[in-house]
């Protein structure tokens, strides 16, 4: 048995290969494990849980048949998926995670979290993350008609393109001063995460101590997942 990580699929109506695939990660690898996380940016754009565009149904439904087969599924907010709400927990039989979470990995204490707020020195984006997770902010855009939401994630996803180009691969990754400080303050030294696509495990120094920092990888070319059992976890990279 194994425990199942993954993050950053951004399921599109342009990527049906994406979804494919996932799919089939629901009815094969996910089928077999003892818990799979979904740690952000499942989809590309969720625009509320009343709005599913037709081309998730599919997604959400075979969640709900992994969940219906007795696999406890968890799915964390993403930057870009970070209106999923309870509708959706019920739609697809996925208990909604924290950000962060502290979970026992096979008795190691492990931190779970999408990734961004980790990227400190990126602050345009914080501010940007602030606005859209800020509760008023969300009624606001929720209260808005389907058309005026879809132009709404049109543009911000036009704008992310543009500054993502001007800004360099360092801003973008997660800040080291940032990492040991959050491994401080949970008192872990262990944590898994996604959103930079840099798919790793980077093993570190925390006060003296032995830690670890695992990275997911995005499913732009092919599905990435991290496995864990009891003697080990190593990051696997597969297709149909």
């Amino acid at each position: 048995m194994s425990i199942l990580f993954i993050s950053d699929l951004h399921l599109s109506g342009q990527h049906p290969e994406t979804t494919a695939l996932f799919i089939h990660f629901l009815n094969t690898s996910a089928r077999e494990a003892e818990a799979v996380y979904i740690l952000g940016d499942l989809f590309e754009a969720w625009l509320g849980d009343d709005m599913v565009l037709p081309e998730y149904r599919e997604a959400v439904d075979a969640m709900k048949a992994l969940s219906d087969a007795a696999v406890p599924l968890y799915v964390m907010h993403g930057n870009r998926d970070f209106l999923l709400g309870k509708a959706f927990a019920r739609m697809s039989g996925a208990h909604m995670l924290a950000d962060p979470a502290r979970i026992d990995l096979y008795g190691t204490p492990t931190l779970l979290l999408h990734g961004d707020t980790l990227c400190t020195d990126d602050l345009a984006y914080q501010q940007f993350r602030a606005m859209v997770r800020n509760p008023a902010w969300q009624q606001a855009m929720l209260a808005k008609s389907p058309e005026e939401r879809l132009e709404l994630a049109k543009q911000y996803r036009e704008q992310s393109q543009a500054e993502t180009g001007s800004k360099t691969e360092a801003i973008m990754d997660v800040n080291q001063q940032a990492v040991e400080k959050l491994m401080r303050e949970k008192g872990i030294r262990q944590m898994i995460h996604g959103h930079t696509h840099r798919p790793a495990i980077h093993e570190l120094t925390v006060d003296g101590e032995s830690a670890r920092r695992i990275v997911l990888g995005d499913w732009s070319q092919q599905g990435n997942m991290l496995k864990c059992t009891p003697q080990k976890c190593e990051l696997v990279n597969f297709g149909l």
